[in-house]
């Protein structure tokens, strides 16, 4: 459809904008500037003509009212999950933190138990060790004794 072409407009489209026209002329109006109001004033009041091709069912305005609410419906929506999304992340690294957090708890008392390990560890060895001389001692004491001075 080329640029000024009515065959959109429905009769009754036509008859309102040729009455505008008539209007518009009586009042002093050049015949291009009369025809231009009468189509701009049947445009405003219409949306454009309403002669559908299969693609225009509903009126230009609410289209474009759809089309606003949509928008608004998409704006809500990005709204709730960012807001979902950064609770998400938040509740994460929370527990991201307790992890870590409980991980070097546990890293702690590894080693803490690993020292006291040692340190007995140690102990029983100086232990074993020392009840080892003793024994050794006690021994030679008693072989001392079993044979007599010369």
């Amino acid at each position: 459809m080329s640029r000024g072409d009515k065959s959109a407009y429905t009769d009754k489209q036509k008859r309102q904008a040729a009455h505008i026209e008539e209007s518009e002329k009586d009042q002093g109006r050049s015949e291009a500037a009369a025809e231009r109001i009468a189509w701009a004033t049947v445009n405003k009041q219409d949306g454009g003509g309403k002669k559908g091709g299969g693609t225009r069912k509903a009126t230009k305005k609410a289209v474009k009212k759809s089309a606003t609410k949509k928008a608004a419906k998409k704006t809500a929506a990005k709204k709730a999950t960012k807001k979902a999304a950064t609770k998400k992340a938040a509740k994460k690294a929370a527990t991201k933190k307790a992890a870590k957090k409980a991980t070097t708890k546990k890293a702690v008392r590894k080693s803490a138990a690993k020292k006291v390990a040692k340190k007995t560890t140690a102990g029983k060895v100086t232990k074993k060790a020392a009840t080892k001389k003793a024994a050794k001692k006690t021994t030679a004491r008693k072989a001392a004794k079993k044979t007599p001075a010369r």
